[in-house]
């Protein structure tokens, strides 16, 4: 993995090397610059090793053949299988890197590379034959790309900073990127909140000629369900692509490990790795204090990743932490870039940093939920289906009922965890406010934190002003409309494709590993993975009322049957605990009136009621309260520049 940025149009080799600088965690190990100074194109590489540790692998990396220059940042896993078909060809190398493969692969079929690709990378590459820049992203957006065009000129890198870096300088922050954060806890691309910086979307690339900026997909899914397939074939179908898939993706000429949260997804990838590798590989989980998750739904990761482990004899590292959250949290939005309000970047920077000096590679679950339906808001369409086929008057019972049985204070289950009670209430009361909605917008509400009409009553009068008929939603019922399939989970799938796994899971992965100089792999999105998953009927996905179900079917004797009935736990952090007690001071100071007003984005009244709703256990508004935060740090951080 590596950090790439470059400058189209009118290159400054010093600003250029200030990008390449800033981006130095995410390539410790070499870097270099290429000006075509005649040509006003500049690239910029950091890279960290993986394959092929030799000098061979420098970038930017040039063709001698056809000056061709590559600045890569990834991981493609059927590079030798290109290897072999461009030697074919009459192609040679100079190094065992995947870099090369694709520099060749451009030559031979141009941008029609792209497409052929498996694995996760950011590239750009400028061809003076043709005088075209590339800058392209992988199907999922697994590595980031972040842009700037201002009439010819064109600048890009893999993160914010490396922008800042060159001279980009933020002057507010983008009003309609902000309405979109608050209600989903981050940006859907191309926007950000750094206004005039855009996201390149997944299985996109830029195309920069002359000065003018062009714009592609190279992938987009196709759903074919073979709906004549025996269960059992599909179920051996997946199982020989997942160990394809893990057999990939382990090759490393460095150390290599795996998050394991004792979840059905990483301990799935641990007996896949476990099967097809000399020994497994080393394993590492975080444990919060218990009196720290005494609010969340779920505080058995450990526990279940400790059984995982010792199935398979695989070495755990576990990291106990009670951190200084008040300290963390500047430190995790500066990396971020962006804001994003979501406690397990905290955790994925805590596990990264503890797993560095003995893995610079580690396997993640991310992206299972996305691809086989493992979420909660997946079966809600479900239950929202089967509720509304009932009488109104049976469901507007059943609710108070549901609410009343499992409330945290007092509920009639005995032996219930009040983080868990506080769960079921969470679930049913979105559940049930998003019934009298039409399926697609509802499915965006039941990802939402807010509606526009809440947002509009939580800003400041000339914000709300602003932003009056904006529609936080919109991109979501664009792809649900537009998604390539009939079936509605595999819209909900494709919608998360585009948004969800992209701007939230993948972003705050690759940036906080990277922050500790980590790649971070992703098998369940390996191409084949994937294209097989989009001729799999949806209700083999999401059967009935359980998640995964090819997932289970397919791992089902690998995987421990505590682990398998194990209830789905979100990977995070406990901060409705911190909220309260490790961060009650800073949200009283950075979340203050006085301040509030003077940011000029909300009504501090407003915002002030929600904190001590949420203190006083009327409302759980536990996310908002830490979007609210988030974006303050993020505001003094790079808006302010006090990184303190």
């Amino acid at each position: 993995m590596c950090g790439i940025c470059g400058i189209a149009g009118n290159v400054d080799r010093m600003a250029l090397e200030r990008m390449t600088a800033a981006l130095v965690h995410r390539g410790p190990d070499d870097g270099g610059v290429h000006v075509d100074a005649g040509a006003g194109i500049g690239l910029g590489n950091r890279r960290l090793a993986i394959l092929d540790l030799s000098p061979n692998g420098h970038m930017p990396m040039t063709s001698a053949q056809s000056r061709v220059t590559i600045t890569y940042n990834g991981e493609v896993y059927n590079y030798r299988a290109l290897r072999r078909e461009l030697a074919a060809r009459g192609h040679s190398f100079i190094s065992d890197t995947d870099t090369g493969v694709v520099l060749r692969g451009y030559e031979e079929w141009g941008r029609g590379v792209l497409p052929r690709l498996n694995g996760i990378f950011a590239l750009a590459i400028w061809d003076p034959g043709t005088a075209e820049l590339i800058v392209a992203r992988d199907r999922f957006g697994v590595k980031p790309v972040y842009y700037t065009a201002d009439g010819p000129a064109f600048t890009f890198a893999s993160e914010v900073k490396a922008l800042v870096a060159g001279g980009y300088r933020p002057h507010g922050l983008d009003a309609a990127a902000l309405h979109r954060y608050l209600a989903f806890l981050w940006v859907p691309a191309p926007r950000t909140l750094f206004p005039g910086v855009k996201k390149l979307e997944p299985a996109s690339c830029l195309v920069w000629k002359s000065g003018g900026l062009t714009h592609e997909t190279f992938w987009r899914p196709r759903f074919a369900p073979q709906r004549d397939a025996a269960a059992p074939a599909l179920v051996a179908g997946l199982r020989e692509r997942l160990f394809s898939a893990v057999r990939r993706q382990l090759r490393s000429d460095v150390p290599l490990g795996m998050f394991l949260s004792g979840g059905l997804d990483s301990t799935a990838l641990l007996a896949l790795a476990s099967c097809v590798s000399a020994g497994p590989p080393r394993c590492y989980t975080i444990a919060f204090r218990a009196e720290d998750s005494m609010l969340e739904q779920s505080a058995d990761d450990a526990r279940h990743a400790a059984l995982a482990a010792a199935v398979y004899g695989a070495e755990l590292e576990r990291i106990d932490v009670a951190p200084d959250v008040v300290d963390l949290l500047p430190r995790v939005v500066w990396q971020l870039d962006e804001p994003i309000a979501d406690p397990a970047a905290i955790a994925t920077l805590l596990i990264s940093e503890a797993a560095r000096p003995t893995s610079t590679v580690l396997l993640s679950g991310q992206g299972a939920d996305e691809v086989f339906a493992g979420y909660r808001v997946h079966q809600m369409h479900r239950w929202a289906q089967a509720l509304a086929a009932l009488p109104p008057s049976v469901w507007a019972r059943a609710v108070p009922w549901a609410l009343d049985l499992a409330r945290p204070h007092g509920g009639r289950i005995p032996g219930v965890r009040e983080g868990f009670a506080l769960a079921v209430d969470r679930y049913v009361r979105k559940l049930a406010a998003g019934m009298p909605l039409e399926p697609d917008a509802r499915y965006a509400f039941y990802r939402a934190y807010y509606s526009d009409k809440e947002l509009l009553g939580l800003y400041s009068p000339e914000l709300r002003h602003e932003l009056a008929g904006e529609r936080a939603w919109s991109e979501h019922e664009e792809y649900m409309r537009d998604a390539p399939a009939a079936d509605f989970v595999d819209k909900m799938l494709y919608t998360d494709w585009k948004t969800f796994l992209p701007e939230l899971n993948l972003a705050y992965s690759d940036k906080l590993s990277m922050a500790a100089s980590v790649e971070t792999r992703v098998p369940y999105l390996d191409n084949e993975v994937v294209d097989f998953m989009c001729t799999v009927p949806a209700s083999l996905k999401l059967r009935r009322f359980t998640s995964k179900y090819l997932l289970r079917e397919a791992v089902r004797d690998l995987v421990p049957e505590a682990i398998l009935r194990r209830r789905k736990a979100g990977f995070g952090a406990p901060i409705r605990t911190w909220l309260r007690r490790d961060l009650r001071e800073m949200v009283d100071d950075l979340l203050s009136p006085e301040r509030i007003a003077a940011r000029g984005y909300f009504d501090a009244s407003a915002v002030w009621r929600m904190i001590e709703d949420d203190r006083q256990g009327l409302a759980d508004n536990t996310y908002r309260i830490w979007a609210l935060l988030t974006l303050e740090v993020w505001h003094q951080v790079f808006l302010e520049g006090n990184r303190q």
